[in-house]
């Protein structure tokens, strides 16, 4: 099947804890030139102050004012974007919008890293926190759709780094040295690409009536 000529849904860019969309201006550029149209934008407050609940609640009201109702989405989520994104997935009804979901460096499992602040939305990233648990609890969910996780063993930001893997989906691993860096590296970009070619699962409107 010739991927490159089949329609491309609107990609959505979902930011890390202290970014802005403009974390993704590299790789929207790329997306961009092989014929997605991109979007982002930007949570707030993106520090970790409230719950990731509130910002995929934001994500939700997103979606509702930019795209139409009978329009399919991919969603690509950096860092705590990934888990934002699985929160409005699993939990707020973006299940039956998206078609495919891409995960990058997302600390599925949670990060020592946020041991280092008390705000809502760090200790939610926590191993074994609560909200991990829960999301964690159904994370077979996402099989409904076509779901890819993309991180690097050399990240210093999700630790340990293999909390980005999860049990459903596929994996992607990219060697890059820095967290920052899988936004940028041009494996980084094939992976993407690679997993926004696949062929859905299934199309939402049907998922939304079964």
């Amino acid at each position: 099947m010739n991927t490159e000529n089949q329609q491309r849904n609107p990609v959505l860019l979902v930011h890390g804890i202290d970014d802005t969309g403009a974390v993704f201006h590299k790789m929207a550029g790329y997306l961009g030139l092989q014929g997605w149209p991109v979007y982002s934008l930007d949570l707030f407050p993106n520090n970790g102050d409230v719950g990731l609940d509130e910002l995929a609640e934001q994500l939700t009201d997103y979606v509702t004012a930019t795209f139409a109702p009978e329009q399919g989405l991919d969603l690509v989520g950096f860092s705590m974007g990934g888990i934002v994104s699985r929160y409005y997935i699993q939990r707020l009804g973006g299940i039956n919008r998206i078609q495919r979901f891409i995960t990058i460096s997302s600390p599925h499992n949670g990060t020592v890293v946020a041991y280092g602040s008390q705000r809502s939305g760090c200790v939610q990233m926590r191993p074994d926190s609560t909200f991990l648990k829960d999301l964690n609890s159904d994370a077979v969910t996402l099989e409904q759709l076509d779901f890819t996780s993309i991180w690097t063993p050399y990240d210093l930001m999700i630790v340990p780094a293999n909390s980005s893997q999860m049990p459903v989906g596929s994996e992607v691993i990219v060697p890059v040295a820095l967290h920052p860096w899988m936004l940028t590296d041009p494996r980084s970009f094939a992976a993407v690409k690679a997993a926004l070619t696949k062929p859905i699962k299934l199309p939402f409107l049907k998922k939304a009536s079964n």
